[in-house]
């Protein structure tokens, strides 16, 4: 499991060229264009009668999705891209696991 603060201190590239706090979020992917090239000319290929034209994929090899994480300075709003890798579970901001006391035996 991978914890990450919603909030960290670090170099701003941008206006600011100092440590600066920077708000982090999951990066989450846009809503698709109707007018990209490649979904015009797949709907003008399905419009009609045939049925599917084109492959459907099935074949799902990976259990995991990369994790990308969007960093904005609270200052001047530079935005950066940090890529964590693939996890299984993902938390931001989650509180962190204490290490106590481990009681052996009775």
């Amino acid at each position: 499991m991978v914890n990450f603060p919603k909030e960290l201190k670090t170099f701003c590239n941008g206006k600011c060229q100092k440590h600066t706090k920077w708000k982090v979020t999951q990066y989450k992917k846009g809503k698709d264009s109707l007018f990209a090239q490649g979904k015009r000319r797949y709907d003008r290929k399905q419009a009609g009668f045939g049925g599917q034209t084109k492959p459907v994929f099935h074949k799902k090899a990976k259990v995991t999705k990369k994790i990308t994480l969007k960093m904005k300075c609270e200052k001047c709003s530079a935005l950066r891209m940090k890529n964590l890798g693939r996890c299984k579970h993902f938390e931001l901001g989650a509180e962190k696991k204490k290490k106590g006391p481990t009681i052996h035996g009775r």
